[in-house]
């Protein structure tokens, strides 16, 4: 992985609003425990991606996505979290932030992956 490795991310269909997702995409809930999966792109492509989300019963209604460069920028960690079936499977690491870096964090990587666009929509 380098620092222009897309991290695909998948986005629900309640998180879009007129055609965009909404910063509750990079939003950590409290099941998330601070820290939010991904898939590299370096590994998986966004389609295979997004079929290997959905065929799990979990509804997307795209990828898009941002890179491990820009979240350094925000001094987020990127780490390996394979799973049984997903050996690219990651996790951006938001432990560490408070309540309110954590939204201006997603605000910022939200309008990034906007403006790079849909990596993938079905």
């Amino acid at each position: 992985m380098n620092d222009d490795t897309l991290l695909y991310r998948q986005v629900h269909p309640d998180w879009i609003q007129d055609g965009r997702a909404t910063s509750q995409t990079f939003r950590p809930t409290p099941k998330d425990e601070q820290r939010l999966s991904i898939h590299d792109g370096d590994r998986i492509s966004a389609a295979d991606a997004w079929r290997q989300y959905t065929n799990q019963g979990l509804e997307s209604h795209g990828v898009i996505a941002v890179t491990k460069g820009e979240c350094d920028l925000f001094k987020l960690a990127v780490l390996p979290n394979p799973l049984p079936g997903s050996p690219e499977h990651m996790l951006i690491d938001f432990t560490g932030k408070s309540g309110n870096q954590t939204k201006r964090i997603a605000r910022r990587l939200t309008r990034i992956a906007n403006d790079r666009g849909w990596i993938f929509r079905p």
